[in-house]
């Protein structure tokens, strides 16, 4: 299969390498994101990459960023794309631009606009008109201003993707889906490569192979995998047919994997956020990572080069490092080839267990690069044999745990200007510079003692210093140990002149400039103040009611309602389709029981992403179900249940389209879909009458009352002892229906089986053990018995769970109110009068709301600071001069869920965002200014009361 991509003359994406200009380039490219870090430090992150090695970024473009509300659009202040994109270009970053129109990036929806949910009848990321449409109108903005920094037209855009990782997406037409986008980027006269990214390998899945669009690679394993070369490998090949070359499009972080990457031949390397930031506002998602249900924090770090706040971590020496590597090969590696049979050119002797390699890439040119890895944490003292020369000496060398080298063999040195070549080497070449003298300088890095073997025909001269050289004929060998530093002076009669230095790795990730004479000079790791300073002098605390706050807004007031509901709607709806995207929303139900009846608990139907509930002012609980249902008890053995009050809040759109819970679909709405008060429970698992069957195929007559079941065997639900495997059995049994009641809904906890479920001789459908309830009231009539049947698949030792009946009176009438930011301020602003000065640590009665409010100092420096809290108990929405800059869920019992993707008790405060500091738009430093703190405090562990114990400012400091 050849390569049709269209792409600008300016950038080429060919088999052997990538050309910008004619020029061959690898590519080491940090993920930046714009929507992540604040505008005045856009610059300075772009500048600390390229400090370290990176000469490309890769972006997103979220969609829903800018389009906040349909036909709604921003590009300016902290959303001026072409602000950011000029940056990249004065700083001479390329960049791979990717618009979507989904991104994943644990980014709200994937960055698809939640309005689009409101419509039943779209198909998100598919060959859709109706989602075509709107994509299209999503390009119509973006594309242009791509378009204008391509490096084409004077700009750094080298490539665009379009959508993402589709192959984890159930896509019913993936080619004719990319094609469609591929088209519309054509027409907006895209020129450089398209390319779709596959996430877990499913090329076909993840591109469509449509003509002119280019697949990439995404990969996430283990480092220390031992397989991971042979899976790089087999996709190189794969691609390299098709006239592409490797692009990994995103990985992990540690330059260690990085390096065993580029021994496959990948031509641009991704590590996926090596530039952390924050999600600042209601930008969070809700995602799976391996989880049922996680909920992403607002601080969006995995712990790459850069911190959120632009702190310089550990990790962005081994980038400097590789890069420098890079670029001593120059061209040679830009356009390298992998060996065709590395395994059997070169051998391990010595402790060859858990190392992986050698790979070889053969340089252009001549030369090779070999490329040996320790999978393990022991040191380990090896040789590399050439099994083409029977006395290669095999010199050995300490590889130590968890490290990779690049060594290099037969290189030829007339790059530095000198005849003959480097046969191999112990220590790896990661720089090359000539010098004010015309002398080349060549230096390498080793964790000990070894040996340089050259090749040099004619005479030679070598000075050395702390190390040794032995000549033989054209032969030279250098010996040092790298421990120390060692340098050697070649000159031949031919007239060249070679430096050649060797030192400690320890000393080549902290080395700077070179001096005139070639030795290197060093800098001091960057180091960060970690105790926390004073910022705040007073902290005020304002408790507020639980209601709805008069600052929301009545969302029956939304356009699409008529006008008789604007007081009430019968039944309580997602909020979504309602025009709620993010934030709060509070439902509330007037009437429930009636008089004198008392409820056991209460049951949430399809509640998404937070929902506190409370019943006659009083504080029930905090449940987090997933969009699915959730039962909550009444602790007190029962209670009258009048008014009802559910305060939600949408933590994020799924970014991720997960089957195992409904609020993890990409297509999920939020809010809730209704309370049902439970007056009766019942327990089911008992006395089920047993059919045992041999066909996965239903057989209708076995369903209901059609059949005569009085030999069926009685036995507890999923308790009948087959020998089959699976076991494919017929379940029945009836219940009574409780005449004053209109709601029933069965529980199958603890379910671990494929399960059908069917009402009478309706089919109601499957049951999903990761959201287990069943709402059965369309099927059900109050005062008369209900037969279920339940056709279960399982397998032997799996436990079918229990079964639970909840039986009660559905809420109706419901008024619901919304805040987004804007109202969330003026609530906090109605609170502020009623504020009293408060002292940490503090306490909040299960269920409180409060504001906690403050005037916080910049720091010294001006870059603002990393606020760390200590508490339980407590959910808390951070604001910073009006902007949501955090929100986090501390440690306690109960319903919190899983919260990952970075600090869980932190947030960032931006200096520049701070009132009157001189930190702008240009990066200025500056001290001074203050910023309005103000902190929505929520108590949601129905156990314990919540405790703030303490709030730590620690400066952010510039970098050096």
């Amino acid at each position: 299969m050849k390569s049709t991509v269209q792409a600008d003359a300016a950038v080429q994406f060919e088999r052997d390498a990538v050309r910008i200009h004619g020029k061959p380039e690898l590519l080491l490219c940090a993920s930046l994101f714009y929507f992540r870090i604040p505008r005045a430090y856009w610059k300075e992150r772009m500048e600390q990459l390229a400090a370290f090695g990176y000469n490309a970024i890769d972006v997103y473009f979220p969609w829903n960023y800018h389009e906040r509300s349909e036909g709604s659009w921003d590009f300016e202040g902290e959303r001026d794309v072409v602000e950011f994109l000029a940056a990249a270009k004065d700083t001479g970053l390329w960049v791979v631009a990717r618009p979507g129109p989904y991104i994943c990036s644990e980014w709200d929806g994937g960055a698809l606009p939640a309005y689009l949910l409101a419509d039943d009848d779209i198909r998100l990321r598919d060959n859709d008109p109706v989602f075509l449409q709107a994509v299209s109108r999503w390009f119509d903005r973006i594309l242009p201003v791509i378009r204008a920094y391509e490096a084409g037209k004077g700009g750094t855009v080298i490539a665009l993707q379009l959508d993402n990782e589709l192959d984890f997406y159930g896509c019913s037409d993936p080619a004719g889906y990319i094609a469609a986008l591929r088209d519309m980027a054509l027409a907006h006269g895209i020129t450089v490569p398209l390319f779709a990214c596959a996430g877990q390998g499913g090329i076909p899945q993840a591109s469509g192979l449509a003509d002119g669009v280019m697949p990439t690679c995404n990969y996430y394993p283990n480092d220390r995998d031992p397989d991971f070369e042979g899976k790089v490998l087999h996709y190189r090949e794969l691609l390299g047919r098709m006239g592409y070359p490797l692009l990994v499009t995103e990985t992990n972080r540690s330059h260690y994997l990085l390096r065993r990457l580029l021994s496959c031949g990948t031509k641009l390397l991704g590590p996926y956020l090596q530039v952390s930031g924050t999600d600042f506002g209601f930008t969070n998602a809700t995602n799976n990572w391996g989880m049922p249900l996680a909920f992403m924090t607002s601080d969006y770090d995995f712990g790459g080069m850069i911190s959120p706040e632009g702190h310089i971590r550990e990790e962005a020496y081994e980038g400097r490092l590789l890069r420098r590597m890079m670029l001593a090969y120059g061209p040679a590696l830009a356009e390298a080839e992998t060996s065709s049979s590395p395994s059997s050119a070169y051998g391990i002797e010595g402790d060859a267990a858990g190392i992986a390699g050698p790979y070889a890439l053969e340089l252009k040119g001549g030369g090779r690069i070999l490329f040996v890895t320790n999978l393990d944490d022991r040191d380990k003292e090896i040789a590399l044999r050439d099994r083409a020369t029977v006395d290669s000496p095999g010199d050995r060398f300490e590889l130590k745990g968890g490290r990779s080298l690049a060594l290099p063999a037969e290189l030829p040195l007339a790059a530095w200007g000198m005849q003959g070549r480097l046969e191999s080497s112990t220590a790896e070449l990661y720089r090359a510079e000539t010098l004010p003298s015309g002398t080349a300088a060549i230096l390498f890095h080793a964790e000990g003692k070894g040996a340089i073997r050259l090749r040099i025909p004619g005479s030679v001269t070598v000075d050395y210093d702390q190390g040794q050289a032995e000549q033989e004929g054209d032969a030279l060998a250098l010996t040092f140990d790298g421990r120390g530093e060692c340098r050697f002076t070649l000159r031949s009669d031919s007239g060249g002149e070679l430096a050649i230095l060797v030192h400690s790795r320890a000393k080549a990730l902290i080395s700077a400039e070179l001096d005139p004479d070639g030795n290197p000079t060093y800098e001091q790791p960057i180091r960060y103040v970690v105790e926390g300073q004073p910022a705040v002098q007073q902290w005020q605390l304002s408790l507020c009611d639980t209601e709805a706050p008069a600052a929301s807004r009545i969302i029956a007031e939304h356009p699409s309602r008529a006008p008789e509901s604007k007081t009430q709607i019968k039944q309580a709806e997602p909020l979504e389709s309602l025009g709620v995207y993010r934030g709060f929303a509070w439902y509330g139900s007037d009437a429930c029981l009636p008089a004198g009846a008392k409820a056991e608990g209460l049951l949430l139907r399809q509640g998404s992403d937070i929902v506190s509930i409370y019943s006659d002012g009083r504080y029930v609980g905090t449940a987090v179900p997933g969009g699915g249902s959730r039962y909550i008890s009444l602790d007190d053995g029962g209670r009258e249940v009048g008014c009802l009050l559910a305060r939600t809040e949408i933590w994020g759109h799924s970014n991720f389209d997960d089957i195992r819970l409904p609020g993890l679909r990409l297509s999920s709405r939020k809010g809730i879909r209704g309370i049902a008060a439970i007056t009766n429970i019942q327990q089911l698992s008992g006395n089920w009458r047993v059919h045992r069957s041999a066909d996965r195929m239903i057989k209708q007559e076995l369903i209901g009352g059609q059949t005569d079941r009085s030999l069926w065997p009685v036995v507890g639900f999923g308790g009948w002892l087959s020998p089959d495997h699976p076991a494919l059995e017929y379940y029945a049994r009836s219940f009574f229906a409780s005449a004053d009641a209109d709601s029933w809904t069965l529980c199958f906890e603890g379910l671990q089986a494929r399960a059908k479920l069917f009402v009478g001789e309706a089919e109601v459908g499957d049951v999903n053990p990761f959201d287990p309830y069943v709402d059965i009231t369309p099927y059900v009539k109050a005062g008369q018995n209900v037969e279920l049947t339940v056709f279960l698949e399982r397998a032997l030792g799996l436990p079918a769970g229990q079964v639970t009946l909840y039986e009660g009176v559905e809420a109706a009438e419901w008024t619901m109110r919304a805040a987004e930011e804007p109202e969330l301020l003026r609530y906090a602003e109605e609170a502020r009068a009623l504020a009293a000065a408060a002292e940490l640590p503090m306490e909040l009665a299960s269920g409180s709301v409060a504001w906690l409010y403050a005037e916080a100092n910049n720091s010294e420096g001006g870059k603002g600071w990393r606020v760390t809290v200590d508490g339980s108990g407590l959910k808390l929405t951070a604001f910073l001069e009006g902007r949501i800059v955090g929100r986090l869920w501390m440690p306690s019992g109960g319903e919190r869920p899983v919260v990952t993707g970075g600090s869980q008790t932190s947030v960032y405060l931006p200096g520049a965002w701070f009132n009157g500091s001189q930190e702008g738009i240009d990066g200025i430093d500056g001290n001074g200014g203050s910023g309005k703190i103000e902190i929505l405090l929520e108590a949601v562990d129905r156990e314990a009361p919540g405790r703030l114990n303490d709030i730590s400012f620690i400066p952010v400091q510039q970098s050096e």
